[in-house]
């Protein structure tokens, strides 16, 4: 089954059973929807808009956990990393304690919250998934492509000291995850780290190569642009902003230990098997 504001599902989900609804307004379809499932993956969001953020991540949780109270057995939830907040070095475990910032990030703490306080009280069990940068090819949030499109015309640097952390999960990676989120007994209660890194240098490495051009050496002082940034940040077009050097100069990396122990997980697709598809895909976009 399928909850979606669509008319209709993609070709690739054929047989399956298309629920039209909004997490916000429909409370009578969610219910139909929820209705004797075995396991409900939460994987609804709002990426773009921070305005309607609260509304699908806050008060659309609780309405779908309220329809589910009772008549689901396990709810897998769809989060992310960015629950613990801006780490500008060290490891981030599934230990670390929650420091949202960002409206996105902060809505979907409450809406984990709201999960795990549901659970509490009997409505079902469950599990958490918290993925670093998802990326897929088809994806819609185009932020690789425009990093690609910068390589490839030498206009790329990188900020800071080198060995910054690229830290990035394949999509097909955090679909298996998540079907063993709700497949493996030892998954119920407990939150997973997902993602995959390597440094800045090599991974820029992987996408000159796959381009078929010189790797970029341009490295350019962080404080000088952070201060750039908060000065012309808000300016349309303006490259960089706190949270794009945040993301090109930190050196915290997110372990996965504890899914590999408890839930047997190993990564499908590779960081330079991906990264490669998606440079391919963005040429034939061109």
């Amino acid at each position: 089954r399928i909850l979606s504001r669509r008319p209709q599902i993609h070709p690739a989900l054929d047989g399956a059973a298309l629920y039209r609804g909004d997490l916000v307004s429909s409370k009578d379809s969610l219910t139909q929807f929820v209705d004797g499932a075995d396991i409900l993956y939460h994987c609804a969001g709002e990426i773009r808009d921070p305005e309607k953020m609260h509304a699908v991540h806050v008060a659309g949780t609780q309405n779908l956990c309220a329809a589910a109270s009772g008549r689901i057995g396990h709810w897998v939830q769809l989060s992310s990393v960015g629950t613990y907040g801006f780490h500008a070095d060290g490891q981030v475990t599934e230990n670390t304690q929650p420091n949202p910032v960002g409206t996105y990030e902060i809505t979907k703490t409450l809406s984990d919250e709201e999960v795990i306080k549901a659970s509490g009280q009997g409505a079902f069990s469950y599990s958490i998934l918290r993925p670093s940068n998802v990326y897929a090819a088809d994806m819609t949030n185009r932020h690789l492509f425009l990093m690609i499109e910068m390589i490839k015309r030498g206009l790329f640097f990188f900020i800071g000291r080198p060995g910054a952390s690229a830290n990035y999960i394949h999509a097909a990676n955090v679909a298996e995850a998540l079907m063993l989120c709700g497949s493996e007994p030892s998954s119920r209660g407990n939150v997973f780290n997902l993602s995959d890194h390597r440094t800045f240098e090599s991974f820029v490495a992987v996408i000159a190569d796959e381009l078929g051009c010189h790797c970029p050496i341009l490295r350019l002082p962080e404080r000088p642009l952070r201060w750039l940034s908060k000065v012309f940040g808000l300016l349309p077009g303006f490259p960089l902003n706190s949270s794009r050097i945040n993301a090109m100069t930190t050196r915290c990396v997110y372990p996965i230990d504890k899914i590999r122990k408890e839930l047997g997980y190993t990564h499908e697709v590779s960081m330079e098997e991906g990264i490669r598809e998606l440079v391919r895909a963005w040429k034939r976009s061109r």
